[in-house]
């Protein structure tokens, strides 16, 4: 072997590069078990010792460098969120909320305006291309030849856009500015998510426009970092009405308002579909956790309002008296106990679940022309303290701009601080100077008055200005804990986001679900290691075996160096992936192994066998591996969390099986044989195993034909009657999973939860018979920070009612926020599920295009490609029959979703590499036996072959077995679709892509003879 210390310094080297980067998760891990001593079992006190010596140096590296415990930490392997738990969201930044800031305020309300970003919106959902894009293509379907740049003319695009500018132009400026909004929001994410304290956090901007990939490990309040994430920061503070000037408005209304419902005789239904602008949304405010309400001027008159019913549960009675105040029966004015106004700036309560109604009358025109054109109405932020199924209203003064008079572009800095006076946090805000001046002139003007300072569109504080306040700094106090107060002082220092974000998906995993599936995964690669481990042995001998036992051990070692070293994150399907390249780096072994015992038998002497076995097993290793590298690295690039994760290690587990299978086995053999140690290949019970095999494979296609034809139909029929079973990833949706205490009916948990979710959702046994899986799309489109908890609180009042789950063993608080009973929570918005669905047709087309290709240039002949792409079209065609048939069938889930596609994917890289083995050998040996016909050319290569696809087949097939056994609920699915995918890809590149090439081969032929 030639470079033989090239390659031996190579080996060294990448050695001791994988010790040094293994060695921070050992370090790590071991400073994680003393504390997990040192607690024993107090988690609060784990974390409070882990946090005490983060700082502190815990691995000296031969006294050149010291690492403390977070630079371990964050150097180890990492661990994907369904191993550790965690939170996964994407996020999509709103670039509709861009290009309506940038529009002339007095161009908002244009009938074109209007009625092309509604068009853009609509089309967002199934479209691929940006929003720019679709606001350019929508503008010229609404107004042909019309001219963009009058829309978007302002102060601040002087110089820049005018009459004369195209529409070409408009659309560069807005995407330049879209991206630059873009890349502040980004930016803004990640110092908040900095600030958060969350360990080995990950945040990366996705290829499509907007979207932001963001993983938070270890998170326990999915709601709280909802919050964190969207909220804009949009902090401003307006000057208000009192209670009493607004009063007689209302009435006015009131008394309007039963004039409308006398006119549509008493039909008071009509008052309670609100607009489209409508702001407020009912569950929103209530379910809000940042608070920062300060002490009201007088909440005397509360107590007695608090008791009345909401609308929806009105008696007769009730229902005659809101026909005689439409108004007044679902907002209660605010007054004391004389009937009189309260002082401040709130001029109503009402029940949470009426505010959409209440939004709906004050944003009528008839209703709107009563009061003045600068009162606007702002809802509270928090429900009231002393009852949460009410919410105060406030009555706000626009500026002469219509908006705020001051906004929080002048905040500084904003931190977290206890109250001098009474122990109660609060957010200490400071003011650049322009600030203070404006500050000093606001309290100044405003004294014996409200000031509210309003937080995303949301009264947060309303405090009555005492006097004038100068230097700009000044306190937000109120009923909030410390998180609530830090969360906030890091939103504003953290900046204004320059667009909203809406969260397109999210993934809530609990630690617990976490652990399970690490044990599982764990479990499943030893027992499928080990079990590789002793095949090799039996099959190739004590000494041929246990080389290759020795190159398996290294790969992984090196699979696992080069993981750390790249930071790459280790998921449940990369764990399956790593287990998979066990049963793949066994094929560069075996080919090796066969070409060597062919040339033993052919009585070459042990030292030319191995050097022409190597040689000639070359080719077909090559091509085997790079196809399948071409379908691991489509996966990663239309992939995305853990389908990546799996892309990655399948990739890396390649390369590295590729050098220990070829040159860590070349250097042991090359040493034994210079100690001339005997070298065999075989045992007594493998020795003649296919040895003079002579099977018509050729003779019997037809046959096979048949079967697969069958198979197929079977399939199709069932695709048809049947359909499949779509997952969330491609329909949208949430998938929640629950761990009861014992043994539960699903057809009971659906009818339960039927009441609560509109409609009845789909309940399924996830593993065992304790355990469901819950899938619903309500609420699906909401975008509130809350609608997570209001979904689980749902949830939880269904199981309850039904006797599922004790209310006196589990309180609504702790069913929510933990883990006890909620496993993981996935949500898919609908316009990523379009997305996921666009880019699996994608990345299987494209997969077939780049193997057919590369088969056509590497073997020269087009039918070779044909015979490929028919039989991976057939194994495809076999698993999607297999999964229609079936799902709802097998006590597991067979779900179409982004890891169905990653097993077809895989299976097609598994059944080109076994194919491409076939075809190499057929490509040696019609060029050796030339005089021979390609039907016995063609048959014996295959018979040649058995050896080596029977040693790999199995030795895959067990891991994946063991996979499938072991494994977990998790990737059960998954796992199977490999399974079915391997063993019908084994069979397809034998009896079907051979035999087509034969076929098309024989009828080119036949059609030559009939042109000469």
């Amino acid at each position: 072997m030639q470079n033989k210390g090239a390659i031996r310094l190579f080996a060294i080297v990448l050695a001791l590069v994988c010790v040094y980067q293994l060695s921070f998760t050992f370090f790590s891990q071991k400073t994680e078990r003393d504390a997990e001593k040192y607690a024993q079992g107090d988690p609060v006190k784990e974390k409070n010792y882990l946090d005490s010596i983060s700082g502190e140096v815990v691995y000296n590296f031969v006294w050149l460098r010291k690492y403390t415990y977070m630079e371990c930490k964050e150097r180890e392997i990492n661990l994907g969120l369904d191993l550790k738990g965690g939170m996964n969201v994407v996020l999509e930044i709103s670039v509709e909320d861009v290009i309506r800031s940038l529009a002339a305020p007095h161009y908002l309300a244009d009938p074109v305006f209007t009625k092309t970003m509604a068009l853009a919106h609509q089309k967002r959902a199934t479209a691929q291309e940006d929003f720019v894009v679709l606001f350019a293509q929508s503008f010229q379907e609404v107004s042909p030849g019309g001219k963009l740049a009058q829309f978007f003319m302002t102060p601040d695009t002087r110089g820049q856009i005018d009459l004369t500018t195209t529409n070409e132009e408009v659309i560069s400026y807005l995407r330049k500015q879209a991206e630059s909004a873009i890349d502040n929001s980004f930016n803004v994410l990640r110092n908040r998510i900095d600030r958060f304290g969350v360990v080995q956090p990950n945040i990366q901007r996705l290829e499509r426009q907007g979207r932001i990939l963001v993983e938070l490990p270890g998170i326990k309040d999915p709601e709280r970092v909802t919050k964190l994430l969207t909220g804009t920061a949009n902090l401003e503070f307006w000057t208000t009405y009192e209670n009493s000037e607004v009063l007689p408005y209302f009435q006015e209304a009131n008394t309007l308002l039963k004039e409308i419902v006398d006119e549509e005789g008493g039909d008071v239904s009509i008052l309670g579909a609100a607009p489209v602008n409508a702001e407020a949304k009912p569950e929103e405010a209530k379910s809000s956790e940042i608070s920062l309400l300060d002490t009201p001027a007088d909440s005397t008159g509360e107590i007695n309002l608090l008791q009345q019913d909401s609308a929806s549960q009105l008696s007769s009675q009730q229902e005659e008296m809101r026909k005689e105040n439409p108004l007044f029966s679902v907002l209660i004015p605010y007054l004391d106990d004389k009937n009189q106004p309260v002082g401040g700036s709130v001029v109503g309560i009402a029940n949470v679940r009426d505010t959409a109604v209440i939004d709906g009358i004050l944003q009528r025109q008839q209703v709107k022309a009563l009061f003045p054109s600068d009162m606007q109405f702002y809802w509270h932020q928090k429900p009231m303290k002393e009852n949460e199924s009410f919410i105060q209203l406030h009555a706000l003064k626009a500026s002469r701009e219509k908006g705020a008079t001051m906004s929080g572009k002048y905040v500084t800095e904003a931190t977290m601080q206890f109250g001098q006076f009474k122990n109660e946090a609060q957010v200490h805000m400071s003011m650049n100077g322009e600030g203070a001046k404006r500050w000093a002139n606001l309290t100044r003007e405003n004294v014996g008055r409200c000031i509210a300072i309003v937080l995303d569109g949301y009264v947060v504080s309303a405090p009555v200005v005492r006097g004038e306040i100068k230097g700009g700094s000044s306190s937000i106090e109120g009923n909030f804990t410390q998180a609530e107060a830090t969360d906030l002082a890091n939103i504003l220092k953290s900046g204004k986001m320059p667009a909203r974000a809406r969260i397109e998906s999210s993934e809530v995993i609990g630690p617990s679900l976490g652990q399970s599936s690490i044990q599982s995964g764990l479990n499943s690669f030893i027992i499928s290691f080990v079990v590789v481990l002793l095949y090799m042995l039996f099959w190739y001998s004590r000494s041929g075996g246990l080389v290759a036992d020795i190159a398996l051990t290294v790969n992984m070692f090196f699979l696992f160096g080069v993981l750390a070293s790249l930071q790459a994150v280790l998921t449940l399907p990369g764990i399956a992936g790593i287990a998979l390249t066990i049963g793949m780096a066994v094929d560069a072994n075996v080919l090796i192994f066969e070409r060597i015992k062919e040339e033993l038998a052919a009585g070459k002497g042990v030292k030319i066998a191995i050097a022409d076995g190597y040689k000639n097993a070359y080719s077909a290793i090559i091509d085997s591996n790079v196809t399948t590298i071409l379908t691991g690295v489509i996966l990663y690039v239309f992939g995305t969390g853990p389908i990546k994760g799996f892309a990655t290690t399948l990739v890396i587990g390649i390369l590295t099986s590729l050098f220990s299978g070829i040159f860590i086995t070349r250097l042991i053999y090359e040493r034994l044989l210079a100690k001339n140690r005997k070298l065999t290949f075989s045992t007594r019970l493998t020795e003649k195993a296919f040895r003079n095999v002579n099977i018509d494979f050729l003779g019997m296609r037809k046959y096979f034909y048949v079967i697969s034809g069958i198979i197929i139909i079977a399939g199709a029929i069932g695709l048809y009657s049947r359909g499949l079973s779509l997952g969330v990833d491609f329909t949208g949706g949430r998938n929640i999973v629950v761990e009861f205490k014992n043994d539960v009916n699903t057809l009971a948990i659906r009818e339960a939860l039927k009441p609560e979710f509109e409609q009845a959702p789909s309940v399924i046994t996830f593993g065992q018979k304790s355990t469901v899986r819950i899938t619903t799309k309500y609420l699906i489109d909401d975008e509130r920070p809350s609608v997570d908890s209001i979904i689980k609180a749902k949830l939880y009042d269904g199981l309850t009612t039904n006797g599922f789950v004790d209310p006196n063993a589990i309180s609504k608080t702790d069913f929510i926020e933990t883990d006890q009973y909620i496993k993981s929570a996935l949500k898919v918005g609908p316009a990523i599920a379009t997305d996921i669905k666009v880019q699996a047709i994608w990345a299987i087309l494209l997969s077939l295009v780049m193997i057919f290709l590369y088969i056509l240039v590497r073997f020269r002949n087009w039918q070779f490609g044909l015979g490929a792409l028919t039989s991976l079209a057939h194994d495809v065609a076999v698993l999607i029959g297999i999964f229609a048939l079936f799902h709802g069938v097998l006590p597991f889930s067979m779900e179409i979703d982004q890891s169905f596609i990653a097993a077809i994917l895989t299976v097609v890289g598994y059944s080109i590499n076994d194919t491409v083995v076939v075809y190499d050998r057929i490509r040696e040996y019609r060029t050796l036996f030339r005089k021979r016909g390609d039907y016995e050319t063609i048959n014996r290569a295959m018979n040649s072959t058995l050896s080596r696809t029977f040693s790999t087949s199995f030795s895959t097939l067990i891991v994946i077995g063991a996979l499938f056994i072991f494994g977990g609920e998790v990737i059960r699915g998954f796992v199977f679709a490999l399974l079915i995918g391997i063993g019908v890809g084994t069979y397809s590149s034998v009896f079907i892509a051979t035999p087509v090439v034969f076929d098309t081969i024989r009828r080119r032929i036949a059609e030559k003879d009939e042109t000469k």
